[in-house]
């Protein structure tokens, strides 16, 4: 199920990408490597953090019988 937006998963993968890019030139410590999150939900369009609150920023509408 698709519930992440264009301009959210945009963003989330941005966010991914810097903070394994600042990990990667030493900038941050190894906590960085939760960038992995974003840039992951970002890609596959879905965020298992939205599904308990029925949340989505996906314009989209599903069908929940489908």
């Amino acid at each position: 199920m698709f519930n992440v937006g264009t301009l959210d998963r945009f963003m989330r993968v941005l966010v991914g990408l810097a903070l394994i890019a600042a990990v990667w030139f030493g900038s941050i410590g190894a906590w960085g490597w939760i960038g992995l999150l974003p840039l992951f939900t970002g890609l596959i369009g879905s965020c298992p953090a939205y599904l308990p609150f029925g949340f989505s920023t996906c314009s989209i509408k599903h069908r929940k019988d489908a």
